[in-house]
């Protein structure tokens, strides 16, 4: 059986599960993370979609598409923000602090060119996102 975690929004009226393998997990330097999570950059956790599902509360998500490309969704209690879909790619992004029983272990810094922390961790950093999830896959300098 596939291991699963579990996660809940901030006041824990929504509760997720992810089971097996994080396809990837990094950090995101985009506008859109950025002005989302309030922070100079937002850290990820990528699931299969198929291996994302909500447990408890789903009556309590709401959800907000700005681009088309990413479904974010929050609990409309706590205003906690749980996980974003990307139904265009399959995947589905779990906010790392979210899952805290999933140690953290990032190898990757999305849209980079966007950022407004540098970060000397060495890591590679793509400009935008990879070529097959419709970016360049272009590499930045640290």
């Amino acid at each position: 059986m596939a291991e699963a975690y579990s996660g809940t929004c901030f006041c824990g009226a929504v509760e997720i599960e992810a089971t097996g393998a994080p396809l990837e997990m990094g950090y995101c330097h985009c506008n859109s993370c950025r002005a989302y999570s309030g922070g100079p950059i937002s850290a990820y956790i990528l699931w299969n979609s198929d291996n994302v599902r909500v447990t408890r509360g789903a009556k309590f998500l709401g959800g907000y598409n700005k681009t088309g490309l990413s479904n974010r969704q929050f609990c409309r209690q706590c205003g906690g923000h749980v996980m974003t879909t990307h139904p265009g790619l399959g995947v589905t992004d779990i906010r790392a602090a979210v899952i805290p029983s999933l140690t953290f272990v990032p190898t990757v810094h999305l849209n980079y060119a966007e950022s407004v922390l540098p970060i000397r961790d060495g890591l590679p950093k793509l400009k935008d996102l990879p070529a097959e999830a419709g970016g360049s896959g272009a590499m930045m300098a640290e």
